[in-house]
């Protein structure tokens, strides 16, 4: 089922920065560098078989929050998610610049 989402609790080291994350189900980047992993079909189902790094190419600032869009350097597929409020604010300026 398309965009059906599946909360999975699991914490990670960023393939960009390498610092270590806690994952609290709903995390899917790297809060201080803002890049992500290739590893969903749907979010939270870890069926994605690229395992790419999804680099941040835009933030866009929304009237409830702020979206980053991503774009994996391995298949080329784009997605856009929810900024989250751990996310620090330097980085999601400097994508904003």
């Amino acid at each position: 089922m398309a965009g059906r989402f599946t909360r999975t609790v699991e914490d990670f080291v960023c393939d960009h920065c390498g610092r270590e994350v806690e994952g609290d189900g709903y995390t899917d980047h790297c809060p201080a560098c803002l890049w992500s992993k290739h590893v969903d079909v749907n979010p939270g189902d870890r069926e994605s078989e690229c395992g790419g790094r999804m680099k941040p190419v835009r933030v866009i600032k929304g009237r409830t929050g702020a979206s980053i869009e991503y774009e994996c350097m391995k298949c080329g597929i784009e997605k856009k998610v929810k900024a989250a409020q751990r996310d620090y604010s330097s980085a999601l300026l400097d994508e904003l610049a």
